[in-house]
């Protein structure tokens, strides 16, 4: 399954983006759930399931990878959204889908009041010396002040990392994190990462629009024998470095 290229200007996903958003709607309305407090992470999933709308003709959730199975799309888990993991343990266990649109209002609520702790007490670390950026890069999971970090390491010399973009073309354009290395789209993961030429003893960091998608192909690439593979916790939307398109 190649890549493939959807205008999201274009009427069409215009117009399927309406669909979407009026369903996505109807869902938390008809289970009492709420919406993430996150407004882009809305945004991006509810792109994503317009997107595989167009593409498969299923509301197959943006966070997994779909694969051809007898020649049909089927979608990891057989996630098709309000996906039954999301409703049976997800959302009542954790108060949260794994895409993070739905929650209960009581996990929104107390997200609302991180966000505001967040704000107020993380600050941007940067300056890493050599063996700081050598362990840094190791980890499994990396925070946005960390990344920047890396990549001012990196352009300094002091650190090698690859960094992948894992979301979609469309999301792409519309903006990637500076100094982005790759798109290896989830949705053609397996053909895109044999036409990237990574290497599997090289580090690479992985990030998508709030981490759930990369999380799940961090988790594939090390099952496919990746060994420094490190996951951009909490996505572009959470990134306060530069982004271009």
């Amino acid at each position: 399954m190649s890549m493939i290229k959807i205008d999201m200007n274009s009427p069409e996903f215009q117009a399927r983006m309406e669909k979407t958003i009026k369903f996505t709607d109807k869902v938390c309305e008809s289970r009492g759930w709420v919406y993430n407090p996150q407004v882009e992470v809305n945004e991006g999933v509810q792109m994503g399931l317009a997107r595989n709308k167009m593409m498969y003709n299923k509301l197959f959730c943006p966070c997994f990878m779909v694969e051809e199975v007898d020649g049909k799309p089927q979608s990891v888990d057989n996630r098709i959204c309000p996906c039954k993991p999301a409703i049976e343990k997800e959302i009542p266990e954790v108060g949260s889908c794994h895409c993070g649109i739905f929650c209960t209002p009581e996990f929104a609520e107390a997200k609302r009041v991180e966000l505001g702790m967040e704000e107020a007490v993380h600050t941007h670390s940067r300056g890493l010396t050599k063996e700081e950026a050598e362990l840094l890069v190791a980890q499994a999971e990396i925070d946005g002040d960390e990344l920047e970090s890396l990549l001012e390491a990196r352009t300094l010399g002091m650190v090698e990392f690859k960094l992948v973009d894992v979301r979609e073309h469309m999301e792409w354009q519309m903006g990637h994190i500076k100094g982005a290395d790759k798109l290896i789209p989830t949705s053609s993961f397996y053909p895109s990462l044999e036409e990237s030429g990574l290497d599997k003893e090289e580090n690479i960091i992985l990030y998508c629009h709030v981490g759930s998608r990369s999380a799940h192909v961090a988790m594939i690439m090390r099952q496919m024998g990746y060994n420094k593979i490190g996951n951009f916790t909490h996505g572009i939307v959470s990134f306060g470095g530069e982004v271009e398109q």
